[in-house]
């Protein structure tokens, strides 16, 4: 009998090349179930690193939640790419297939959700139906505070004037924007030099969301390509349900306060 190589035993590869189970004998839904179980698993390398960093703020570690924030946004920029990969289909070869998949859509990956929890998305319509249904790691998700929780905590702790409320919000309830937040990171932004720690984290955040949004964004031009007007899988109504989607910001307060932000040596006598 041939030995197994430690590599194939270690990572359970043959297992793992196993999974995808094609329904149909086209040939692009091969590449759709890979590409899908890739997007998967990153999901859950960007959540490992999301978590580090919520953890290492908790602790008011800056330079090791920066560190994890770094991480996650180059798995981001993988994901992203797997649209690409997708975008090779054509829409007749995805329409030649798109049947069997009946009502499954990515919408209903629980860890897909458990991310959007993590950064903060947490809509009570979605909360409730995790809370009712869903598997136990999205429940336990909802039972911390979110990675925007925990810098608005760690603001707080180093004297910034976080508005009480948002600091003693239950963790599954939504966020909402408050011009307090907005005032918090203007005073960040207005002196970096002095603030460089939140001015880094600020970033450090703000790059993660970014990259998000542009997920979402190709994730639209991608169904775009490939279905057009047609309504999406899982009940959504496709890219129309995307491009709503596609106005939400995570950590909203850093998109906003940019509105308000001046040059301090503006109208200064020189």
């Amino acid at each position: 009998m041939t030995a197994v190589p430690e590599y194939v035993s270690y990572a359970r590869m043959e297992e793992l090349h196993e999974l995808q189970r094609p329904r149909s004998d086209v040939r692009g839904e091969l590449s759709f179930l890979l590409i899908s179980h890739v997007k998967e698993l990153l999901f859950r390398v960007v959540i490992s690193d999301l978590d580090a960093a919520r953890t290492a703020l908790g602790d008011d570690d800056l330079d090791g939640a920066c560190s994890a924030l770094a991480r996650a946004v180059r798995s981001q920029g993988v994901l992203t790419a797997c649209w690409e990969s997708m975008n090779g289909m054509s829409a007749d070869e995805f329409v030649a297939f798109r049947h069997v998949l009946n009502d499954a859509s990515g919408v209903q990956s629980f860890v897909y959700r458990t991310l959007e929890f993590v950064m903060g998305n947490r809509p009570e319509r979605h909360t409730r139906a995790a809370l009712r249904a869903g598997p136990e790691q999205v429940r336990a998700e909802l039972a911390k505070p979110s990675l925007y929780d925990a810098a608005l905590g760690h603001l707080a702790r180093q004297g910034f004037a976080v508005p009480e409320p948002c600091l003693r919000r239950p963790p599954d309830r939504q966020h909402e924007p408050s011009t307090g937040v907005e005032d918090v990171w203007l005073e960040v932004y207005g002196d970096p030099r002095r603030h460089r720690g939140p001015h880094r984290l600020a970033e450090c955040l703000l790059e993660v969301a970014y990259q998000f949004s542009r997920w979402r964004a190709t994730h639209l031009l991608v169904v775009e390509r490939m279905l057009g007007g047609k309504g999406g899988t899982g009940g959504t109504d496709g890219a129309a349900w995307l491009r709503e989607v596609n106005e939400h910001r995570f950590f909203p307060e850093l998109w906003t306060f940019r509105t308000r932000l001046e040059d301090p040596e503006q109208g200064r006598t020189p």
